[in-house]
């Protein structure tokens, strides 16, 4: 497996890609300054013929334009410790951290991060590019957008729809559908601005 980007985002991947008892054969990073990380091997200035490989960056646009930028086969890392329902789908480059628990019939779209602890009950649909972070609870039926981030500790009621591009704020109780682009947080969750 090899990880295009070598920073805080890919130490955990690596610990996953670990726990799943496969190898990192080696990292891919523009910064030249750096040539190790956690005892891989980074190397410079490669877009072709690395695969399988995930997309190690946690910026949602800067994993897409990665994505969309080098050609490879993408794989998906899954920790042992998530449970993942038999009738989800989860996409290629998508990561599983510890902790999650994905339920029936749960959509999960390409180069998602679906972060520690959060929890996705049944028939959600996550768009491509989405970062759910860390102790997040979708109810059943939510469906979130591309590249949409969901801040920490977030709840968000069944049923609602969540934009493309949108940031939901740390926090935050969504019960109610939230447009594309906006930054929108708070308990009663608001729109603050278009992004």
């Amino acid at each position: 497996m090899f990880l295009y980007g070598a920073g805080g985002h890919a130490k955990v991947i690596m610990d996953i890609l670990k726990a799943e008892g496969k190898q990192v054969e080696a990292l891919i990073d523009d910064n030249e300054g750096v040539d190790e990380l956690m005892g891989a091997k980074v190397l410079h200035n490669v877009n072709c013929g690395i695969s399988p490989l995930i997309v190690s960056i946690g910026n949602n646009r800067i994993r897409r334009l990665i994505a969309e930028k080098v050609d490879a086969v993408f794989g998906m890392a899954v920790h042992p410790s998530a449970i993942v329902s038999g009738s989800a789908k989860v996409d290629v480059g998508t990561v599983v951290m510890q902790g999650v628990i994905i339920q029936a019939c749960v959509q999960i779209g390409k180069h998602c991060i679906i972060n520690t602890g959060a929890s996705i009950d049944h028939e959600c649909v996550i768009d491509d590019f989405v970062h759910i972070s860390p102790r997040v609870t979708l109810c059943g039926n939510v469906h979130v957008g591309e590249g949409t981030w969901i801040g920490a500790g977030t709840v968000v009621i069944p049923g609602v729809k969540i934009g493309k591009w949108t940031v939901i704020g740390a926090g935050s109780v969504v019960d109610k559908d939230i447009p594309d682009g906006v930054l929108a947080l708070g308990n009663r969750c608001e729109i603050v601005k278009t992004l």
